[in-house]
């Protein structure tokens, strides 16, 4: 029965990692099978329809909307640019004048004899997809995007803000404990994904920003921190899409909280290496985590993959867990006993538990439904 538990998080030091680039409309696929790329590499684009923008001509001119045809400059189809002459009618011998002036650059879609309005479409929007993760081509999407695999180092964080960014991983903490502080913020950590421990605070973060650091992976920081950063309150969004200057991950909760030991060793073996992260965090239905991906350069099967994944099997004793739920919430343990008989819990139900012992060395029995496994 202890297999039937869900892993939770995972932190492993190689596996194989899949990401699907995908344009949001159909477009140009750039790369072709087996294509080596880099994070930063475009892969696919397409440009987004512009805005539309209407023009209530016929009522500029003081004519009816079936007169419009006769007073247009330009015909559907035709570009334009802000400030042209779209339509004219004039008056007493060609004395007076009223004139429709295209209001942005665009091209005429619609000139309507029933509404009397012309409709234009701005330029259009080029969007560009990029790789994400240094890896190779295992698939394409015939006008839609690409599938990159790699082998390489994966950790899931527990929440995060900011989108995809990628640069060397620089450890600014000696313990899993250490509080990122102002004076570690220094010029050299431009661009680099930093690795602090158990906290930081936002006027750091902010020094961070204004320093150019494209990331921060930390075992925690405050709510309040959060609303600060951003300016409102969250609530249930999808993070990922906020302009803040970097990507900030937490790897275990909201609060001063140390970094899981195994997280913090393996980040720190991965030092100098090209990370890829992404803050992006949905709660919900469809929980998505944020992510910390070191790409190894190499190729992995899909069979070796499954034989790693395979072997570090389900919930057992060793195990390392995090308590989702209070008391002791965040903390970690390691899982001493499973016993298989339902046990009486405190709300007079009775549901299956296991016994832990905490870093503090006390042991505690608790509902497997308060933890969440740290998947090796």
């Amino acid at each position: 029965m202890a297999h039937a538990y869900t892993p939770g998080l995972r932190v492993t030091e190689k596996t194989l990692i899949e990401r699907e680039r995908r344009l949001p409309l159909t477009g140009e696929v750039l790369v072709e099978i087996g294509a080596e790329v880099k994070a930063e590499d475009i892969v696919a684009r397409t440009n987004l329809p512009g805005n539309v923008q209407i023009v209530k001509a016929a009522s500029i001119l003081g004519i009816t909307p079936e007169d419009l045809g006769e007073a247009m400059l330009v015909k559907k189809g035709d570009h334009v640019k802000k400030g042209d002459e779209i339509a004219m009618v004039s008056s007493f011998f060609g004395v007076f004048k009223n004139k429709v002036m295209a209001p942005a650059d665009g091209t005429i879609e619609e000139i309507s004899a029933v509404t009397g309005q012309v409709i234009m479409r701005g330029a259009s929007i080029p969007v560009e997809v990029a790789a994400y993760i240094d890896g190779w081509v295992s698939k394409v999407l015939p006008n839609e995007g690409v599938v990159i695999e790699t082998a390489g180092g994966f950790v899931q964080g527990i929440f995060g803000i900011g989108g995809e960014v990628s640069g060397e991983l620089k450890m600014v903490a000696d313990k899993a404990s250490d509080e990122l502080t102002a004076d570690k913020i220094t010029p050299d950590l431009r661009d680099k994904i930093v690795v602090a421990g158990a906290y930081v605070t936002y006027d750091v973060i902010k020094k961070a920003i204004d320093a150019g650091v494209r990331g921060i992976i930390v075992g925690g920081f405050k709510d309040s921190d959060l609303r600060r950063i951003l300016g409102y309150d969250l609530g249930v969004a999808i993070t990922g899409g906020e302009k803040i200057g970097l990507t900030l991950i937490q790897t275990e909760g909201f609060g001063d909280m140390k970094m899981a030991g195994k997280t913090f060793a393996m980040l720190k073996s991965f030092e100098g290496k090209k990370v890829c992260i992404n803050g992006a965090t949905q709660i919900r239905a469809g929980v998505m985590r944020p992510e910390i991906i070191i790409p190894l350069g190499q190729k992995m099967s899909k069979e070796d993959a499954e034989s790693i994944h395979h072997a570090s099997g389900g919930l057992m004793v060793g195990s390392v867990i995090r308590v989702i739920r209070e008391p002791r919430f965040g903390q970690l343990a390691t899982v001493t006993e499973l016993p298989a008989e339902l046990t009486k819990v405190d709300s007079e139900t009775m549901v299956r538990v296991l016994k832990a012992k905490f870093e503090d060395g006390e042991e505690a029995l608790m509902p497997r439904a308060n933890v969440e496994m740290i998947e090796g």
